[in-house]
């Protein structure tokens, strides 16, 4: 190893960080998909990039906003509701 240059030392380290830490692992299978799929994408990006993102059974982004949405009206309902039933007018705001 002595013979290699010091950026190539620092090249060599990055790609064993990648292979620990499982990155090339990844990408070597998205790549694999894109190659094996029967219609090509026209975004390719796009394509790695959905493959990449971690979705929870298969749910959308926008499946997962939703959720947060009903969420958050879901505990906006229940603090005034707490409010209500301690006798306060105002709900806590969280601080």
């Amino acid at each position: 190893m002595s013979t290699l240059k010091p950026s190539e030392n620092k090249r060599e380290e990055f790609r064993k960080y990648l292979e620990r830490t499982g990155v090339m692992d990844a990408l070597t299978k998205v790549l694999v998909s894109l190659y094996e799929e029967p219609d090509k994408p026209e975004d390719a990006l796009e394509y790695i990039r959905k493959k990449l993102c971690f979705q929870p059974d298969g749910e959308s982004m926008e499946s997962l906003q939703i959720k947060l949405e009903e969420a958050l009206l879901r505990v906006t309902c229940l603090e005034k509701e707490n409010a209500e039933l301690r006798g306060e007018t105002e709900p806590p705001t969280g601080e």
